[in-house]
């Protein structure tokens, strides 16, 4: 690398251009906004949005930004951090295993708001969010794996909190200086423990990193100013982050140039290292037409670093059972639908027939199996056995196919509580909006 890390990230940010990026990208970045938008509107009655709107609304200030999921607006970097958070609270928002985390949740508070403020164009807001996500999946792909696997930081704390600042650099206009300044100042922001999962913590940490790369890339544009080479340098943000530290993996190639092309959506209302599981259970329910009552025993073997994310034994609430292997792999054997928001609550973790489903469940932790692999195997009464596996690491094939599935995702989640005119009037909007104003999303 002919320049450090910091400064190579900020200059690859700064050079992207709306009009260059190919169709597939700007489908794709519509598509993240889609998503993010749908789980947020859903999700904006969250216990947690309410106590953390309620401390912001304290707060005050003028209103430019919009709430997600509401009319209310507050100030931009209050917004981003209400609406980062709001956009996780259902933990069923994108993914990307470049970061590995949740770019979107991370990036597209802080540009949307910023959009809002500034006046910016809809297709100004995606190229900032584009160069954002980019950015993040760079660093995040650096940093592998010491830095989620090892040390137990949650990405889309730390990482998107970059992806952040270089989406808002981006669309500030600021120079390859100040960009670079704004990257050392969210790297002394960005925080995210993976030991919060399960909490309400977990989506605090998007809202943070989308309020703190806003504030870093407002206050480099003001002229405050950091380490130029605040990533790489010693004692910097890499080397007290990670013990794997890669620089040169940021200029790897992803296929079709951009890492948006490996974005995960999720169709499961879960941690997403817990959906090869839940699929591998679908297809033996279905393909098999087994019940309950015929499984004498389970064994599921998924990734041992899983083991530190989402192997709660005994989940005793919603927030949990999203964490849980057992548990969402004992809902899908039973039919229930793992898509649905209301069926991860108290009484799903303490439904008698789902606990003794999930008992009979052993979890074997395989050190040769990737974030996204989990194979199953059902021992039936009749001493019978079936398996079979699956990688939820594997991106749609066919953006244009892809796309009328989340379309499906996103009526089911925002009709019932905008209607099904003004959700599909949202939809029209995030599919159609270019020149137009970025908040027009909003009309």
């Amino acid at each position: 690398m002919s320049v450090g890390l910091t400064r190579a990230l900020a200059r690859r940010a700064l050079g992207v251009r709306y009009e260059a990026l190919p169709d597939f990208v700007i489908q794709l970045a519509r598509q993240c906004v889609l998503d993010t938008l749908g789980v947020s509107v859903a999700g904006a009655d969250d216990p947690l949005v309410r106590i953390l709107g309620a401390e912001l609304n304290e707060m005050g200030g003028t209103g430019v930004a919009t709430v997600w999921g509401s009319s209310e607006k507050l100030p931009a970097l209050s917004a981003a951090l209400l609406n980062g958070t709001i956009s996780h609270a259902l933990d069923y928002d994108d993914v990307n295993m470049a970061m590995p985390g949740h770019p979107s949740v991370a990036v597209l508070p802080a540009v949307l708001a910023l959009a809002e403020e500034r006046g910016a164009s809809f297709a100004q807001m995606l190229a900032a969010f584009v160069a954002g996500y980019e950015t993040a999946c760079r660093l995040g792909m650096t940093l592998q794996p010491g830095h989620y696997d090892g040390l137990g930081f949650h990405a889309t704390g730390t990482i998107g909190a970059f992806g952040a600042a270089a989406g808002c650099a981006h669309l500030l206009g600021l120079d390859e200086e100040r960009t670079v300044h704004a990257l050392g100042i969210v790297a002394t922001q960005a925080a995210g423990l993976k030991s919060q999962f399960g909490t309400m913590c977990k989506p605090l940490h998007a809202g943070k990193a989308a309020q703190n790369g806003l504030l870093a890339a407002r206050l480099a544009a003001r002229g405050f100013t950091s380490r130029v080479d605040a990533i790489e340098c010693r004692q910097g943000f890499a080397s007290t982050h990670s013990p794997d530290f890669h620089p040169e993996k940021a200029e790897d190639e992803p296929e079709g140039g951009y890492y948006i092309r490996a974005n995960l959506f999720k169709y499961h209302a879960a941690c997403y290292l817990t959906h090869a599981g839940i699929e591998s259970a679908r297809r033996l329910r279905l393909e098999h037409s087994i019940t309950p009552e015929q499984i004498a025993a389970i064994t599921i073997r998924v990734g041992a670093m899983t083991d530190r994310v989402c192997n709660i034994p005994t989940p005793r609430d919603g927030l949990e059972i999203k964490f849980s292997h057992r548990m969402t792999a004992a809902m899908a054997l039973a039919g229930t639908d793992t898509g649905r928001l209301d069926v991860y609550s108290e009484a799903t973790a303490a439904d008698p027939a789902l606990v003794a489903l999930r008992d009979l469940i052993n979890i074997e932790l395989m050190p040769d199996y990737g974030h996204t692999q989990a194979s199953m195997e059902l021992r039936l009464r009749d001493q019978t056995s079936v398996s079979t596996q699956h990688d939820s690491g594997v991106p749609a094939a066919s953006v244009s196919v892809q796309g009328a599935r989340l379309a499906a995702k996103f009526a089911g989640l925002v009709a019932p509580v905008m209607g099904d005119h003004r959700a599909a009037d949202l939809a029209a909007r995030v599919e159609t909006l270019e020149a137009e104003k970025a908040e027009a999303v909003f009309a």
